[in-house]
């Protein structure tokens, strides 16, 4: 067998300085990718709509965040939220202060 889904989430989170949880047709999912990807900023993105345990994936992410709606991004393994949070924390500096940031794993 496997490794868990939490083990799984959290290894990815772990691995990835940014990691992007989200749906091949979300129109916020595809706007997100857009503001990293105009910062030059590389990330993995989990696509739970394409994944055979996408669904389990999206319950624990709601119980490690609280937020239940993608994107789901973290940032050196610290929880940014979703697309909404990403376009303030880029208009803000906390962006680039949390890309700049050693991971606390």
């Amino acid at each position: 067998m496997g490794e868990s889904i939490k083990a799984m989430v959290d290894r990815l989170i772990r691995e990835n300085k940014v990691m992007f949880f989200g749906k091949s047709y979300c129109p916020f999912c595809k706007n997100a990718k857009s503001v990293l990807a105009a910062k030059g900023v590389q990330f993995k993105a989990y696509e739970i709509d394409l994944e055979s345990k996408g669904a389990e994936v999206q319950d624990y992410l709601q119980q490690k965040t609280g937020q239940r709606t993608v994107p789901n991004i973290f940032i050196n393994t610290q929880h940014l939220g979703g697309n909404s949070d990403l376009v303030a924390a880029k208009d803000s500096g906390k962006l680039d202060k949390m890309l700049n940031a050693k991971s606390e794993l």
